[in-house]
């Protein structure tokens, strides 16, 4: 059987963790193509897989201006500019995996649904933590009945301290005009998963949330602007130092992410220059951020089961909590390990769904987990080998836009299809 073709279309973090799934199956998929407008990251994955001259492209529309040289498409540009690339590639035939979010807004998430089905093209997004084997361990008892029905739902997702300051105060997801809301930019993942171990669909939802800590008021007094230049009483009694955060994984050796994110050659010299003069190096509250640091959602779904959801950036987790409440028992998880504890005999049960592998580990194991499926189902032509579809996606991004509508105007939303 041939390998599955693709073409990356967003070569930046995402676009090159999912691509690492061909150098470890070159059997099953091939990268033949790449459209990314940095130099680095595009002439990175020409040399890693010797991508054809012809199929090298500083952006998405040259590409989409040639004839169709790829079974598939991975889209992962940033989040406001998924929808013309996902439409254009749909109406040309190619199988698509689109980063999350979908779209910024609803109305263009239901235009990508429904040109996708049009032109019947095998389409998924890229909610990776359904695809984990933690995920499907917990799925299955849930299943088999080992809480009885499911009633209610508590779902953290600890953001953390630093990853708050690096992705959404100072980078590129801080400001909605650039990107899109929190809830959307960082919680879709979440809120569809919710859905997915809901088992039913949501009917409507409320929402409480601000931009509580990072602006300018919280401002210490005698802080610079920028970290580098703060003074060294103010900026030794700050947690989110840029100074501090970023040379502690560089003292470390380590220059993967977020180092990367700052220069493309982490190094002392490289990365001075970057907190001196770059978007990083700026003072967490002197920066053009707008997108909330703590959010609750409350949800109803069909059958009278209830759920509720936290998004905080004040925590030093980043792995996401969960606790389910059944008839029989309850079922509490941290994304390796699941407790089961039984009403009817009063015993525990744990269930350790660690990974065993070292092959593509990113979100637990989701990365790995995805592209798995994707390829197979292109492979095999078996659109149901894909569990994050155009309708299942759908709506739980409508979840999300109508908590975002009920935080805003402080209303109960109900989720129309």
């Amino acid at each position: 059987m041939k390998s599955a073709t693709f073409l990356v279309v967003g070569a930046g973090d995402r676009g090159r963790k999912y691509s690492v799934y061909a150098e470890t199956f070159p059997e099953k998929m091939k990268i033949v193509g790449v459209a990314e407008p940095i130099d680095f990251y595009r002439n990175q994955m020409q040399e890693t897989y010797s991508i054809p001259v012809d199929n090298i492209f500083c952006d998405w529309k040259a590409a989409a201006a040639k004839p169709k040289m790829a079974d598939a498409v991975i889209i992962s540009t940033q989040d406001n500019m998924h929808t013309e690339p996902a439409l254009a590639f749909a109406k040309l035939g190619y199988h698509i995996l689109l980063e999350k979010p979908m779209a910024p807004t609803e109305a263009e998430c239901r235009e990508i649904v429904k040109t996708a089905k049009e032109n019947e093209v095998m389409f998924s997004v890229c909610h990776v933590l359904r695809y984990t084997s933690y995920t499907q361990k917990l799925k299955q008892l849930l299943v088999d009945g080992a809480i009885g029905e499911i009633i209610s739902m508590q779902h953290l997702e600890p953001v953390g301290y630093w990853h708050q300051a690096h992705s959404f105060v100072r980078g590129n997801w801080r400001n909605q005009t650039e990107s899109t809301f929190m809830l959307l930019a960082k919680s879709c993942h979440d809120l569809d998963w919710i859905s997915y171990i809901m088992g039913v669909k949501c009917r409507s939802v409320s929402s409480f949330g601000s931009l509580r800590h990072f602006r300018a008021d919280q401002k210490p007094d005698g802080a610079s602007d920028r970290c580098m230049s703060c003074p060294e009483a103010v900026e030794n009694n700050c947690p989110y130092s840029a100074k501090r955060l970023y040379f502690k994984y560089l003292d470390m050796g380590y220059t993967g992410w977020p180092l990367h994110v700052l220069t493309e050659n982490p190094n002392k010299e490289n990365l001075t220059k970057a907190l001196e003069e770059g978007p990083y190096g700026r003072c967490v509250y002197a920066c053009d951020n707008d997108v909330v640091d703590h959010q609750v959602v409350a949800m109803e779904f069909e059958g009278e089961k209830t759920a509720t959801f936290t998004m905080t950036a004040f925590t030093d987790l980043t792995d996401r909590r969960t606790r389910i409440f059944g008839t029989r028992g309850e079922l509490s998880g941290d994304g390796k390990t699941i407790e089961v504890f039984d009403f009817l005999t009063n015993k525990k049960t744990k269930y350790d769904t660690t990974l065993k592998s070292n092959v593509m580990q990113g979100h637990g194991g989701g990365d790995f987990g995805i592209m798995d499926n994707f390829v197979s189902a292109i492979l095999e032509k078996n659109p149901d080998k894909i569990i994050t579809g155009s309708d299942e996606t759908l709506e739980s991004h409508l979840m999300v836009f109508a908590s975002e509508r009920a935080r805003l105007n402080r209303t109960v939303e109900d989720i129309i299809s």
